[in-house]
């Protein structure tokens, strides 16, 4: 009986031990996120002001009456190296990813902020596109149901790693869609696209959450796991990251008011 009393209190104590864990790995993954999306957020709002002119004798393109692209503005976003702009956060994704276990922790977490910034530069033309009151709106609505999603996926008891290779083909789809809609232009294409998305990368952040708590949990007990662990956690910044912005550029897309 002593024996048997022994070991639940030893099961007991390991038990809390990993579920500790998994809370701080979670907000581990939460905060890395989180600053990521204030780096974004500054550097977009910070260079759509270093883009635009109110001065006529600056102006090499105009937006609307009264506010025009200055030279900067333009090389950004009317000349080839927009395409540079635009592509550069998804080479940071699939060099991140790619290059993860030959990088320390710290250094991974260094290339997360700079990815961070260099889609921020990529966003920058919302704020040229959108009213800011719009932006802080749809901003509102994608934290509560990016909040909701994940909440989900870290409570349910359902098994949700059935709708990964789902998922991932409705991600190809959308990618494939979209670069076609880039010559078309079409804008109920485009509507489509945003609509579809929205519910898709919802889809993804409870899955992606469960992803995430599952591999703790697998890890915690292996000999090692805390090593990867640590990048386990940029990792899944990362993969919450990507899912918030697509949410809120295609929420934008869908209910965004324009100037």
């Amino acid at each position: 009986m002593a024996e048997l009393y022994t070991s639940t209190r030893t099961g007991s104590g390991v038990s809390a031990e990993i579920d500790a864990g998994l809370r701080s790995h979670m907000n581990k993954i939460y905060a890395t996120m989180s600053i990521g999306m204030v780096i974004t957020g500054l550097v977009a709002w910070a260079l759509s002001g270093l883009t635009v002119t109110s001065d006529p004798s600056q102006a090499q393109g105009m937006i609307r009456e009264g506010l025009y692209l200055n030279s900067l503005g333009m090389a950004l976003y009317a000349s080839p190296l927009r395409w540079v702009v635009m592509l550069a956060p998804l080479a940071f994704v699939f060099g991140l990813s790619a290059a993860i276990n030959r990088l320390s922790a710290p250094m991974a977490q260094l290339l997360f902020y700079v990815f961070a910034a260099v889609m921020g530069a990529s966003l920058s033309s919302i704020f040229l596109v959108y009213t800011s009151m719009s932006i802080a709106q749809i901003f509102f609505a994608t934290s509560i149901m990016f909040a909701s999603m994940s909440i989900y996926g870290y409570t349910t008891k359902k098994n949700l790693s059935g709708w990964g290779s789902f998922l991932m083909m409705g991600v190809i789809g959308i990618v494939v869609a979209s670069i076609i809609n880039l010559f078309l232009q079409s804008g109920p294409l485009m509507m489509a696209i945003s609509a579809i998305g929205v519910l898709l990368f919802a889809a993804l952040t409870a899955y992606d959450t469960q992803r995430l708590k599952s591999e703790y949990l697998h890890f915690a007990t292996q000999p090692g796991g805390a090593a990867w662990l640590e990048k386990s956690a940029i990792l899944g910044a990362l993969s919450l990251y990507i899912n918030f912005i697509n949410m809120f550029v295609m929420l934008l897309q869908l209910f965004g008011s324009r100037e």
